[in-house]
């Protein structure tokens, strides 16, 4: 008896869909599709209304399904099959995608579709679902195939649903798709400035790779572990190699050299040198390997090119002075590892057999502001001789917005063997703090002791602080402005007092053709630095009385120059400059310099790769995009 029950039971259920079908469809059902609308892939299965005024239910049609429903009511067998077939006629209907209300529609009912809920039995209703506002409705309980969201902006949908046009809200331009204002502050970036890839996806592109732990870009990196403005950046070019970031710049400079005056000289040479980086994720971290290479020992000789005032290192057992020394074959090689402890807190170490302690300032070469200068400061014995240094280990604490660091490392000079390491020993130490408040400033102070820095004097140890203050900001379309400030002061263990140095300087790209830059500085030097202890002959035969070893002078210089690009490769750009420096000297060196006010005249072809700006702040709120690299 149960299996006749069940075997009749799909006469009644038949008729019941049938007449509520017919019940509750609106006129437009019947309607026939638009002509070229495909609607037989559709994977709604659903007859919705979407704004067109449906029939209200009777209630004598609703209380005739009810008795349907409950069996007391049955269908014949012609009906039945008349069900049937009109079933299989208008199964493609049933698949219809919704149609988009119209404008009056949606005027009358503003709110036809808020808070919806399409439960486990879909309701009748056709159109067209391409473009449908489907904000409110909650998918949960829908069949399977009704959740297809190819074209369709689901809020609840499923990550395993296909997604290719998902999320297009804010698309302007959609055909009935609302225009949502997006936040584009720089808070509201932010997430995206600091890692731009979706979760569990691995960077394989180099703007990925610039990204590191805390959200600190490698843009940021100067010498060593030191920082500068995110505003502006050295020019460099990368490539990724399988899961590498390869990463190379550099300078080179053919120059003429010519420095007037009792002490001045000349001389024909370049200065050079060439960075290169690769870059690896690495056990939840980042790891770096890099190394940097000059030939100044071979294209100015170990004995350095002319520098009016300059001082420090020595040359065939005597001090060097009016010279820069050359810098080592061997400037950097080392590797820096860092890894996030919390989303915005991160640690670091670097370890180089030969590299820069977190003392000091930028070095002079890696900072924006002097870049393209050919010359060392006269003070870079006080601010940032310590950038090669033959032994380092460094580690520190860092977030975006600062770093705290500490180093071990060897405090003797570079000795006059410039092309093999140095031998490697941890003598001295050193911390410094950095503070990058935003995108434009950097500051930062550092304390060391170097422990028997100069080969000449052994016994005798030194106390070097500095500070300083960097600034940077676009200039145009294609240019930035840099500019740098700093003091920094040194205490030999055989002198009372300090002796200090101040510089201040700034370099302008004004275009793709056109650069600026400028430097000036005051340094207070002893005699024996000098190298006017004992007495000295001039090239006119008069000798010249010496002076105490400890007596100080002040002696400053001013410099300004200027760069024209001439030609651009894929890669890089030619520029031909010049920078002119006054020098001042008190009257007690006037003698020893032929003049108060010695020039010294550089005149040079420089070759690096091309700037690109960087366009910090761009139409998506904040959000910095690395410029493209060759």
């Amino acid at each position: 008896m149960l299996s006749l029950s069940l075997r009749n039971a799909w006469r009644p259920a038949s008729a019941l869909v049938l007449i509520s079908f017919f019940a509750v469809a609106p006129a437009s059902a019947q309607q026939p599709q638009p002509a070229g609308r495909d609607t037989s892939k559709s994977k709604m299965p659903m007859n919705m209304p979407m704004g067109s005024p449906t029939k209200k239910k009777k209630p004598a049609v609703s209380s005739k399904a009810t008795s349907l429903t409950a069996g007391k009511k049955k269908l014949s067998g012609k009906a039945a099959t008349k069900q049937r077939s009109s079933s299989k006629r208008r199964s493609p209907t049933m698949a219809m995608p919704m149609a988009m209300p119209t404008k009056s529609a949606t005027r009358k009912k503003p709110a036809a579709m808020s808070g919806m809920q399409m439960g486990a039995h879909p309701p009748a209703a056709q159109g067209d679902t391409t473009h449908g506002k489907m904000r409110g409705m909650n998918m949960r309980n829908m069949p399977p195939a009704a959740k297809d969201s190819t074209h369709m902006n689901m809020p609840t949908m499923p990550s395993k649903s296909d997604s290719a046009h998902m999320n297009m809200r804010g698309k302007a331009g959609m055909p009935g798709m609302p225009s949502e204002k997006r936040d584009t502050s720089a808070g509201a970036m932010k997430g995206v400035e600091q890692g731009m890839s979706m979760p569990g996806m691995k960077g394989h592109t180099t703007d990925d790779m610039m990204i590191g732990p805390a959200g600190v870009s490698m843009e940021r990196m100067g010498s060593g572990t030191t920082w500068i403005p995110d505003a502006v950046s050295l020019p460099n070019r990368r490539r990724m190699l399988g899961d590498w970031m390869i990463m190379a710049h550099g300078f080179v400079f053919a120059q003429y050299d010519k420095q007037n005056g009792e002490r001045g000289a000349d001389q024909f040479g370049s200065l050079n040198w060439a960075m290169f980086m690769a870059t690896h994720d690495l056990v939840g971290g980042r790891f770096q390997a890099r190394t940097m290479l000059s030939l100044d020992p071979l294209t100015v000789t170990n004995r350095g090119y002319p520098l009016l005032l300059q001082t420090g290192e020595t040359y065939k057992g005597q001090p060097l002075h009016d010279r820069q020394h050359p810098h080592d074959f061997w400037m950097e090689l080392g590797a820096l590892y860092q890894r996030p402890i919390t989303k915005s807190l991160a640690w670091s170490v670097y370890a180089a057999p030969s590299g820069e302690p977190a003392l000091s300032p930028v070095a002079f070469m890696h900072r924006p502001s002097a870049m393209d200068n050919p010359t060392a400061p006269i003070g870079h014995h006080w601010q940032d001789a310590t950038h090669v240094s033959f032994g380092v280990l460094t580690t520190g604490i860092f977030t975006h917005t600062w770093q705290l660091e500490g180093s071990v490392f060897n405090g003797r000079e570079p000795d006059e063997k410039r092309w093999d390491f140095d031998p490697i020993r941890l003598d001295s130490y050193s911390g410094r703090f950095t503070l990058n408040p935003n995108q434009y400033w950097s500051f930062a102070g550092g304390y060391g002791y170097l422990k028997s820095p100069e080969a000449l004097n052994p016994a005798e140890s030194m106390h070097r602080v500095t500070a300083s203050a960097q600034h940077g900001a676009q200039l145009g379309s294609d240019g930035q402005l840099a500019s740098t400030f700093i003091w920094a002061a040194n205490k030999h263990s055989s002198m009372r007092a300090l002796s200090q140095s101040f510089l201040l300087e700034s370099e302008a790209i004004l275009n793709q053709r056109n650069t600026l830059f400028g430097r000036t500085e005051l340094v207070q030097k002893s005699a024996e630095e000098l190298v006017v202890v004992n007495p000295v002959l001039t090239s006119k035969g008069v000798l010249l009385p010496g002076f105490p070893a400890t007596l100080h002078f002040n002696v400053s210089t001013a410099q300004l120059g200027y760069i024209r690009e001439l030609a651009r490769t894929h890669w890089a750009t030619i520029g031909l400059g010049a920078a002119g420096t006054l020098n001042f000297v008190p009257s007690a060196l006037e003698r020893y310099y032929g003049s108060r006010t010695p020039v010294g005249t550089f005149i040079f072809l420089r070759l690096r790769p091309f700037h690109s700006s960087k366009k910090g702040i761009n139409d998506i709120g904040g959000m910095k995009m690395s410029p493209g690299h060759e």
